[in-house]
């Protein structure tokens, strides 16, 4: 509803809207108004003319108006904001919101451990501010898996670049840090297959230099499974005294462990 009532002062406000709540509402209610339109029809027509005007309405003893204009050096914008304060870490980041932020303003000494006013404003828009100036901040984003193997690749690229323009594999190696054996291995992948080949994988079937013999690990898993009854100390005992198979128990788990056979089943 819009209410046509020019009101001086927080206390004739209260009392007005008191009024309203008392007195507006049941009159709505007697007459059956239930729809916007209707009640401020009613409002505007009726109960402010011949009600509200008459007996409520009382002209003030000094007709001089007690509000004054916002002074110049007041900006409401910088002040109708929600206001946070976070700690400046050693190196100019801090968080807010689950995100990290940089100090990107240039300054002059290190404002680490201080802090950090951050204004939000209504739209969500975020700026900082240090000892009354505004601060310039970007967000820092965490690289992507994807970015890091693109960091990898072009870095094998450009050893490879290195190489032709100095016209030597061994120079490149020294500068890069890449070994030749690797730089010459990068070049054919990447002439055979193209920039993903360079991409670092994994092969799960290699079989690690410490790890146990193949021809052991396949008689742990044949006795397991025939002696399913006994644990992994009694297993690297047996294989040792029937087999003359030096495995720890600790071996005998680890192969279990990759064959997902370390369960009752």
């Amino acid at each position: 509803m819009v209410f046509g009532v020019e009101l001086r002062g927080k206390g004739r406000i209260e009392r007005a809207f008191d009024t309203f709540q008392d007195r507006l509402v049941p009159e709505l209610r007697l007459r059956n108004i239930t729809d916007m339109q209707s009640a401020n029809h009613y409002l505007q027509s009726i109960f402010i003319p011949e009600y509200w005007q008459k007996t409520i309405t009382v002209k003030a003893k000094n007709p001089v108006v007690e509000f004054t204009p916002v002074p110049s050096h007041l900006n409401l914008v910088d002040i109708c904001v929600q206001k946070e304060y976070r700690r400046i870490r050693n190196d100019h980041t801090f968080s807010y919101s689950n995100k990290l932020y940089l100090i990107e303003s240039p300054l002059k000494h290190s404002i680490a451990k201080q802090s950090l006013e951050i204004r939000k404003q209504s739209d969500g828009h975020l700026t900082a501010y240090f000892a009354g100036r505004h601060i310039a901040i970007s967000e820092v984003l965490e690289p992507t898996k994807k970015s890091i193997y693109e960091l990898e690749i072009q870095k094998k690229i450009d050893a490879i670049e290195l190489a032709e323009t100095l016209g030597s594999v061994s120079k490149a190696a020294r500068i890069s840090g890449f070994s030749r054996e690797t730089i010459y291995k990068n070049r054919r992948l990447l002439k055979e297959k193209g920039p993903m080949a360079l991409k670092r994988t994994f092969r799960l079937d290699k079989h690690h230099k410490n790890r146990t013999a193949k021809s052991t690990e396949e008689l742990v898993i044949a006795f397991s499974l025939a002696n399913p009854h006994l644990g992994q100390r009694q297993v690297s005992a047996q294989l040792k005294t029937n087999h003359q198979i030096e495995v720890s128990p600790t071996g005998v788990r680890q192969v279990w462990i990759r064959e997902e056979m370390n369960t009752s089943a």
